[in-house]
């Protein structure tokens, strides 16, 4: 028997290092080749690292939420032949007993993930009893459900699943909290207005992380301003219902958004210097032909942006479809790298949660964000009567570095006229 390495593989170029998310297997379980053994996070996306041998596994190289450099142990095996690892013999002794003992009574500290250390009060201190799986058992569960339960510090092979097959749901988690005393979710009015002294300390590791640190790195480098407008969408609402009800049972139904993206489109020709991306440690300002709009999108794990890649190239269903395909690889978990990076201005949209009025933080290193405000009914003045039009603000931001506020007004008022003049979109 001999001892196989795996080390961390370069996942991207430029990539140093990346934070390991979860493990899919325990000291001590039998692996085979091309078995997913873990879950690591770049800047881009969550990717999955198989195992390039069969196995089993002596030791883990680092816990939920550590960060591990290109090249450094992330998992050793023992393995038939000769291995990849020459052992000395003062390094081979104390391996023997972990192959020897089928038991593992050291595995948690190894494997146990670091929300578990961090978890609430509540759920550490509880005398409750716990039933465990089997060694080497994994849970089921959604990944939604995972991202839960790492957000509450919860180790899923505590809770009993009832779902098929055993599978964790949502309510599990609830039910888990509720006997554990920290969330009281019962009980009539006087519960209500009951003391409470739970605590939850919620970890900040893998998206939400990288989320946090963007959103930093962000507002520490760029100083913004924001710029809104109100926008009569009127004419346009009427025309996206026309073109629905004509097209929508063959090409599919058109949302708000690729009218937003074929007037952003339209605007960018005469302002160029706001489809650029500022790299501010060179000083230079790259203005890009191609307008590749990254689409803000929110998931389960955290706010992504998926990019509509030549946006410029496409008519309104070609961008919705893209639109729409980008979507759901992003909230599933499945948008690829090279999905979720090289956008050169970001349009942001919280649907009917848009609100009146926000403040976008610009998608570094981009100079410019679009935000998008809800569709609201009312009274206005036309030609001198009052009339119920639909009224929509666009909230955006740019980078003072590099983008007059004159420039940005004007962009804005161009997007207005366009909008507002729904035909102007297809005239070239």
């Amino acid at each position: 028997m001999g001892t196989h390495v795996i080390k961390m593989p370069d996942i991207g170029e430029g990539i140093a290092e990346v934070e390991l998310v979860e493990w899919h297997v325990q000291v001590g379980d039998s692996v085979n080749e091309d078995q997913v053994l873990a879950e690591v996070m770049t800047d881009k996306a969550t990717v999955e690292i198989p195992s390039p041998v069969a196995g089993r596994i002596l030791a883990l190289g680092g816990q939920p939420g550590q960060v591990m450099a290109v090249g450094g142990e992330l998992i050793r095996l023992e393995v038939e032949g000769a291995g990849n690892l020459a052992e000395s013999p003062a390094a081979a002794t104390p391996a023997a007993p972990v192959a020897a003992t089928p038991e593992k009574p050291k595995e948690a500290p190894v494997a146990a993930p670091k929300a578990a250390a961090e978890a609430p009060r509540a759920l550490r201190d509880s005398e409750a009893p716990r039933q465990r799986r089997q060694p080497g058992e994994r849970p089921l569960a959604s990944p939604a459900v995972r991202q839960r339960a790492r957000d509450l510090g919860i180790e899923l092979q505590f809770v009993q699943g009832s779902g098929p097959a055993g599978r964790v749901l949502h309510e599990d988690l609830d039910a888990y909290l509720t006997q554990d005393g920290s969330v009281a979710r019962s009980g009539g009015a006087a519960q209500g207005y009951a003391e409470r002294h739970d605590e939850q300390a919620v970890p900040v590791i893998g998206l939400r992380r990288k989320i946090a640190q963007k959103m930093q790195d962000a507002k520490r480098r760029i100083p913004h301003f924001s710029y809104v407008e109100e926008i009569d969408v009127t004419d346009l609402e009427a025309l996206r219902a026309h073109l629905n009800q004509k097209w929508g049972g063959q090409r599919g139904k058109l949302t708000l958004l690729p009218f937003l993206v074929r007037a952003m489109v339209v605007a960018l020709r005469d302002f160029p210097q706001l489809n650029a991306r500022y790299d501010d440690e060179a000083e230079v300002v790259t203005r890009y032909g191609a307008v590749h709009v990254g689409i803000a999108t929110q998931s389960d794990n955290g706010l992504m942006v998926p990019v509509l890649r030549h946006a410029e190239s496409r008519d309104l269903w070609g961008n919705a479809s893209e639109v729409a395909r980008l979507a759901e690889a992003a909230r599933s978990g499945k948008a690829q790298r090279q999905e979720l990076s090289g956008s050169t201005i970001t349009l942001s949209s919280l649907g009917a949660l848009g609100g009146i009025v926000s403040t976008p933080v610009i998608n570094h290193p981009e100079v410019a964000i679009v935000g998008v405000n809800r569709i609201v009914e009312r009274p206005m003045v036309v030609g001198g009567n009052i009339v119920v039009r639909k009224m929509m603000n666009l909230s955006s931001s740019f980078d003072h570095r590099v983008v007059d506020g004159m420039d940005a007004a004007d962009f804005i008022q161009a997007v207005r006229g366009l909008l507002e003049h729904p035909a102007t979109l297809f005239l070239e």
